[in-house]
């Protein structure tokens, strides 16, 4: 099923006989388990339906390509300030995708300490819910807080709730400059320690990684004078060896966003585990196995690459709270891919999805492994 209106949309739904997997280009339909159902295809959605550079706002279809939309953003100097990431390379995608996919899986860039997740910048969308009505969530003004936060719902539901046609999103102003201090052979725990006194600081920090074998970044963005001012403040707070890094910085930043350095070996598991900063050190030193890592979101995030089939409860015994999922593997379907929900909140997950999709058409088992 491939539908060019809303209108189409809504009648596939409504006449639907069989589940549907809903795709945009199918970059990230590696994320999740599989879906076993008629392909649902939105790309016909990749109208830009209105820009308005002077009100930081755009209005687009879900199945436009990220690539186009950031290339668009950027003639006007503008960027999606979540920075969104690229896992093309990653899961063995063609491209980037589109804006669709990435709010299905709400995903955001090193930026996310600073800017907030993706999901943060959606002021509104269309979409058509499991039971073949069109509705409207939210507008195209900041300020919009009547009734419930749907389009905050839907981000991060792997199309498990609606399909979505079109999305508005918030844009802001590309910073003029960027640097990145580098600071080597740090363990692990002074790595975290380096990035929690970052952040605390008055350096407005906009992104901080560890890289094992690299080294730790943190990077400055917005107007020169005022970059050089928070790096001579922050490095007198840190009070060791750097390095500064200019021309490089850009790309820096896009292998860690990207996940780059786990790309090359497909033979591998790659699962994505957030907990408190202060935690991730602890979690690396837990886990004894085999294993390469980095962390990003100041040790918010953990990227680890293990041996293939590793098991997901001996991953997640390493940490006291937080979760992990299961990114990349060949052998999902011995695998808890999405973190466990505790029986009251997997109660409430299933009334949410029975409220927008009582016939479970939409990526049925996406989310949730037949036990």
């Amino acid at each position: 099923m491939k539908p060019r209106s809303e209108t189409e949309l809504a009648e596939c739904v409504r006449d639907a006989s069989t589940p549907f997997e809903i795709i945009g280009t199918g970059t990230k339909r590696a994320i999740g388990y599989s879906v076993d159902g008629a392909i649902l295809d939105l790309s016909s959605f990749n109208q830009i339906l209105a820009y308005e550079p002077e009100e930081l706002i755009l209005d687009v279809g879900a199945g436009a390509k990220l690539a186009d939309i950031e290339k668009l953003l950027s003639k006007n100097n503008q960027y999606l300030a979540f920075e969104p990431p690229d896992y093309s390379k990653l899961l063995g995608a063609k491209h980037s995708g589109t804006i669709g996919g990435m709010v299905a899986c709400n995903l955001s860039g090193p930026r996310r300490l600073k800017a907030g997740a993706m999901r943060d910048h959606i002021l509104g969308l269309s979409a058509v819910s499991g039971r073949g009505e069109t509705f409207k969530a939210g507008a195209r003004v900041v300020k919009n807080v009547t009734g419930y936060d749907v389009p905050k719902l839907i981000a991060g539901s792997y199309g498990t709730l609606a399909a979505f046609t079109s999305v508005i999103i918030k844009t802001l102003p590309k910073p003029e400059a960027e640097e990145t201090i580098l600071i080597k052979r740090l363990t692990d725990a002074e790595a975290a320690y380096a990035m929690s006194k970052a952040m605390q600081s008055s350096a407005e920090v906009s992104a901080a990684a560890y890289v094992p074998d690299q080294g730790t970044y943190l990077r400055l963005e917005g107007i020169q004078p005022s970059i050089d001012y928070r790096r001579d403040k922050l490095l007198k707070l840190l009070n060791c060896k750097t390095e500064t890094l200019k021309s490089e910085s850009n790309q820096v930043w896009k292998d860690i966003r990207d996940v780059s350095i786990f790309a090359e070996d497909q033979a591998k598991d790659i699962w994505r585990i957030s907990v408190a900063p202060s935690e991730a050190p602890i979690f690396i030193a837990n886990l004894k196995i085999e294993k390469r890592y980095f962390l990003d979101w100041a040790g918010g995030l953990i990227w680890l690459e293990v041996p293939l089939g590793t098991d997901g409860a001996l991953i997640r015994s390493a940490f006291t709270s937080g979760h992990a999922t299961l990114i990349r593997s060949t052998s999902k379907s011995a695998q808890d891919i999405f973190h466990p929900q505790l029986p009251a909140l997997a109660a409430l997950s299933q009334r949410v999805k029975n409220s927008f999709d009582p016939k479970n058409i939409f990526n049925p088992g996406r989310m949730v492994r037949d036990r």
